[in-house]
């Protein structure tokens, strides 16, 4: 298992065999890291960073010896650890401390250990299998849930704590799926941040069960699973990525709408409102802003420009519309650029106009004070008394993430990845609705990204 200690480049060397936070790959038996040249960066500093010599940079990318280095470029640095050519048995890891439960599980109840599962259940005695007490034969369906979960590591980043709660939310979908038709198994594997991880699991026979995949991260990674994929006609639920090419990839389900698709929905209901649109230049101009300026001139929708000069000595008046509400557009999706704006805005509310912010779903913990509108896939409202009790019966502990909760997330996903193998590509949730296109004739993106009004 490899761990992984976050560093910069501008941080102290590395000590031998401590592994740095980038992509691995492995060749010819040798351990390497997937490096992209930052700017200003030779190879004297990089050699430096990562405590190897430039003899051994030069060795692996024979290309440096004649030009050097090139910004944006990717080269393979040397890890300094070999990697066995013996391939070793492939086992599903069930991460430790996942499954806390305050009484104790039986079979007949819910969430089952692999070592207390009766006979019958054993078929893959590697997983973690979910299901009610064994009442004969029953259809079986496989699942894998891959996640980079740092197992191994001492001391876990939040994002393994979030991946960890993802995982507790899924279990607890399969628990309520649970039937006497049916037993769902489910091969837990933690990815870490490796290609090569993914590229023993392709290799090797250990999916050929498997009936759906839920999870993956990395770019890297989601290219080579999503080609075993398409050979063995396996769908890939994706509840992160947003940049898969999903016409190239028909076995691929995004869960995270577009950029596209919010801008889309965002103009549509700017154009339902009796309102004034404006920009202001706040920070740099982000895909975002660009794209919503781009639509809203497509769409004939007229916006003007504010200037932040003008917002800021608290002149900004003469281009504010009194009957109409104002749709103010920032430059900027970084809260902490529009924060010091905020004071300004609400004077201008105070005094009578009508102020409305285009925000993002992930300011909204923050104290703004302000009508907003915003786009989002986590909208949904479900009944969620009796999942919060589930939750306190096997879990021990608060929640790490709260915009969204990870661990709905993954119930979420959980029941609409079952719902598909079912034929339904539309399902509600607790904290997100599903609904399912086709992107030309490939995979399919959600298509349930909603505008969000909050005052």
């Amino acid at each position: 298992m490899i761990v992984l200690v976050l560093f910069t480049l501008f941080l102290a060397p590395m000590q031998a065999q401590e592994l740095l936070d980038y992509p691995l790959d492995t060749v010819n038996g040798e351990e390497v890291y997937r490096y992209e040249v930052e700017k200003s960066i030779g190879l004297y500093r990089v050699s430096k960073n990562f405590n190897v010599t430039q003899a051994e940079l030069v060795r692996l990318n024979p290309q440096l010896r004649e030009r050097g280095l090139h910004y944006g470029e990717t080269i393979l640095i040397p890890t300094g650890r070999k990697v066995s050519k013996l391939k070793k048995p492939i086992k599903p890891v069930v991460v430790e401390e996942i499954l806390i439960p305050v009484d104790t599980i039986t079979v007949q109840d819910t969430i089952v250990a692999p070592d207390t599962i009766a006979a019958q259940d054993t078929t893959v005695v590697d997983s973690t299998i979910l299901g009610s007490v064994y009442l004969g034969p029953r259809k079986v369906i496989e699942l894998a849930l891959m996640l980079p979960f740092e197992s191994q590591q001492i001391k876990r980043s939040t994002n393994a704590e979030r991946m960890r709660e993802f995982y507790q939310g899924a279990l607890l979908a399969l628990h309520d799926l649970r039937n006497d038709s049916t037993l769902y198994r489910l091969r837990v594997y933690d990815t870490e941040r490796s290609e090569r991880r993914v590229n023993e699991l392709c290799d090797s026979t250990e999916l050929d069960s498997v009936r759906a995949i839920l999870g993956l991260v990395y770019p890297i990674q989601i290219e080579r699973m999503a080609i075993w994929c398409e050979t063995h006609q396996v769908p890939l639920l994706l509840p992160f990525s947003d940049d898969v090419e999903l016409a190239l990839n028909p076995q691929v389900l995004q869960f995270n709408t577009t950029e596209q698709q919010e801008i889309d929905s965002l103009c549509h209901w700017i154009a339902s409102q009796d309102a004034k649109c404006l920009t202001v230049e706040v920070a740099e101009l982000t895909n975002f802003t660009r794209g919503m300026r781009k639509q809203l001139r497509a769409n004939n929708i007229p916006y003007s420009a504010l200037a932040l000069r003008d917002l800021m000595n608290d002149s900004a008046s003469y281009v504010l519309d009194s009957a109409k509400e104002n749709i103010i557009l920032l430059h900027s999706e970084r809260y902490q650029h529009i924060r010091i704006l905020l004071p300004h805005l609400q004077k201008l509310q105070r005094e009578g106009y009508r102020i409305r912010i285009v925000s993002q779903y992930s300011w909204q913990k923050e104290e703004i004070n302000l009508p907003q509108v915003f786009t989002s896939v986590f909208t949904a409202e479900g009944e969620r008394e009796a999942y919060e009790a589930n939750w306190s019966k096997y879990y021990v502990g608060g929640h790490v993430s709260e915009t969204p909760r990870y661990d709905l997330v993954g119930y979420d996903l959980m029941k609409a990845l079952i719902a598909w193998l079912d034929g339904r590509k539309e399902t509600q949730g607790l904290q997100s609705d599903i609904l399912w296109q086709q992107i030309e004739n490939g995979g399919y993106q959600n298509a349930a990204v909603q505008v969000v009004t909050r005052e």
